[in-house]
């Protein structure tokens, strides 16, 4: 009982604090667009990265938190089969949009004599496009996943139970969970492979870049390169943490499959492990952003100073002083 009620706590801190890094990323973008101004590529592709982790975040921790807290199974067989899908269709978003980014970044600090700096211009043009394919390919995989798994033509009596906490999700007997496993994992794993060959091509241009600037002293190539090292520095810290927690989820997903029975603990486990990646992301993006980095220390300082300005304003109320005398 206390290790729910610990495990509960944990995954309500990590979700609010998730939830307001991406909410606040969400809002600056929304803003950015409603005052008329365009996104960069590179910030459509965090936008649409900060929309997959907030899925993430709220499909996961909102379940885990209510059944952690003693609210067991509140969920139906149509209420968990689409949560299910929606952590899912989020978590793989997430994963392919990353790779996406480091594919981005890869292209753009090119040097122009490279084969990849050809592609510059038609990148730029395809970002929200692809963005957009990532999210239709993923829902088109997991609602045909879904629609075969949970066909009445195959529940029998003989099928499996899988107890998630907060509901319990069937699979026909027939069903092979270590097949399908697999078969899922292999988008995932080849984009893992491109980004791990991304980062390693990533930081060889960067050796390269200062090897040959360094001894150049002109103020405005200097403030570019800065920049780009900047945002480089940024794709290469999400790339290594996504595929830090990947690896260490997917070996665990691998022995949750092949249990015939599970301990609810691993559930909530594997689904922590699964968040934290959604919940460190945004913070990334703004500490290695000097833009959004000013956005964030303005508006905090603001609700600092609006806290205060409320504190004080019912301390000097006339009511207050009526109740003091």
């Amino acid at each position: 009982m206390f290790g729910d009620l610990a495990l509960g706590i944990i995954f309500l801190i990590q979700m609010g604090v998730g939830i307001l890094g991406n909410f606040f990323l969400l809002g600056l973008y929304s803003f950015t667009l409603f005052i008329g101004q365009r996104l960069r590529p590179i910030d459509c592709i965090f936008a649409h990265l900060t929309l997959a982790n907030s899925e993430v975040l709220l499909s996961k921790g909102i379940p885990h938190t209510i059944a952690c807290l003693g609210i067991k199974n509140f969920l139906d067989r149509i209420g968990c089969r689409i949560t299910v899908c929606i952590q899912n269709v989020a978590r793989s978003v997430s994963l392919s949009i990353t790779c996406l980014l480091s594919g981005f970044q890869v292209i753009t600090i090119s040097p122009s004599n490279s084969k990849w700096a050809e592609l510059k211009p038609q990148a730029q043009k395809c970002v929200v496009h692809s963005c957009f394919l990532c999210w239709c390919f993923y829902l088109l995989i997991n609602f045909t996943l879904l629609g075969t798994m949970h066909n009445s033509r195959y529940l029998t009596n003989n099928t499996k139970m899988w107890y998630l906490g907060y509901c319990s999700n069937l699979s026909p007997s027939s069903f092979n969970a270590a097949l399908f496993a697999v078969v899922f994992s292999i988008p995932d794993i080849m984009c893992v492979g491109f980004m791990i060959w991304a980062s390693a091509y990533l930081i060889f241009l960067l050796h390269r870049h200062h090897q040959q600037v360094k001894h150049i002293h002109n103020p405005h190539l200097s403030l570019k390169a800065f920049h780009e090292k900047r945002a480089t520095h940024a794709v290469l810290l999400l790339v290594s943490t996504y595929v830090s927690f990947y690896s260490l989820n997917s070996g665990l997903s691998f022995y949750f499959f092949q249990k015939d029975k599970h301990q609810p603990w691993l559930v909530g486990i594997l689904d922590l492990l699964g968040s934290w990646f959604p919940a460190i992301c945004p913070f990334v993006l703004i500490f290695c952003d000097h833009q959004i980095r000013k956005s964030w220390y303005d508006l905090w300082h603001r609700g600092y100073c609006f806290l205060f300005c409320y504190a004080l304003f019912n301390h000097c109320s006339p009511q207050n002083s009526a109740l003091k005398i």
